[in-house]
């Protein structure tokens, strides 16, 4: 009878870890295309805590309907259930299994954040990446129409040096190597790109979804931020801070392109003269501030920047 009951829960225990496992899977679907190395690290770890909540979940659900279904009492039946207490192997198990996976969850969240180099509010004060802090090393992902295999260590790729300056309500750039500035981010393919970040007024958060990268900007601080895009095609940044008013229309394209095109793309801006760029937070403002009740407090946008190129 053990043995029949040991083969019944390790049957369900198989079948409980291949469906936990498939939601985990899944959960690769919920997010924009992997474009960048470190998507994969966000990605694995997110498809991980779907799969063990998932499993979790089940176990816990299963074990709850298995209880109603099976063990409920009669219909007459008003009696109390067995005065069951001290069973210390019990108290042990139900502890120390929520504590291991809380220490494994984090073990697993500081290796992603690690190697992401990630920085946090005292390496952000210090305006260095910590001592053995290490950029992303996914593996690379497999070679189709847009993604180019390629080695994601920071020591074999080329790195992009740009300039990335946060206002209210703009995002400017600049590469240094030819003066050009532009409210549109292009990069290179499999280049590792290092941004120096930051911000002429309040907190601003630089996110690109599709990356699975976000760095706050503090302001009066120089932040470094790395990563590799390995996939071509055109992206969006936002800022995912609430930087005041007008936040919402913060935004950027990303244009991850073929060297030759990155190359040429900086060239030809080179060449044009400076222009203020299209601000729709300023335009907004302008329009909005005819209609609004005097003696409301407005944050106006700061003045649109004057780029090479603008969208």
């Amino acid at each position: 009878m053990k043995i029949r009951n040991i083969l019944i829960v390790s049957a369900i225990a198989i079948a409980l870890t291949a469906v936990s496992l498939w939601i985990g899977h899944l959960a690769y679907s919920w997010f924009p295309p992997q474009a960048a190395a470190e998507s994969e690290l966000v990605d694995n770890l997110f498809s991980f805590l779907i799969t063990l909540g998932a499993f979790i979940f089940f176990g816990v659900t299963g074990t709850l309907m298995y209880s109603v279904i099976f063990h409920r009492a009669g219909t007459h039946d008003t009696s109390d259930g067995p005065p069951i207490e001290g069973n210390v192997t019990l108290e042990v198990i139900w502890t120390a299994i929520p504590v291991l996976l809380v220490f494994w969850i984090a073990g697993y969240s500081y290796q992603i954040y690690e190697q992401m180099g990630i920085q946090g509010p005292m390496e952000a004060i210090h305006m260095h990446i910590p001592i053995g802090m290490k950029s992303a090393n996914a593996a690379p992902m497999k070679e189709d129409t847009q993604t180019t295999s390629v080695s994601t260590s920071s020591s074999t790729l080329p790195i992009e040096d740009i300039e990335v300056n946060a206002r209210q309500w703009a995002w400017v750039f600049r590469y240094p190597e030819t003066g050009v500035t532009s409210t549109e981010l292009h990069l290179p393919v499999n280049y590792r790109v290092r941004l120096a970040m930051k911000s002429e007024d309040v907190l601003h958060g630089f996110y690109i979804p599709a990356f699975r990268v976000k760095q706050d900007i503090i302001p009066n601080r120089n932040i470094n931020f790395e990563f590799t895009p390995i996939r071509t095609g055109k992206y969006r940044l936002t800022d995912s801070e609430f930087s005041g008013t007008y936040f919402a229309t913060m935004l950027a394209n990303v244009v991850v392109e073929s060297v030759e095109d990155y190359k040429k793309w900086l060239e030809t801006t080179a060449t044009r003269k400076l222009s203020p760029a299209t601000n729709q937070a300023a335009s907004e403002y302008a329009q909005e501030s005819k209609e609004v009740i005097k003696g409301w407090a407005r944050v106006a946008p700061a003045q649109p920047p004057l780029v090479n190129y603008s969208t």
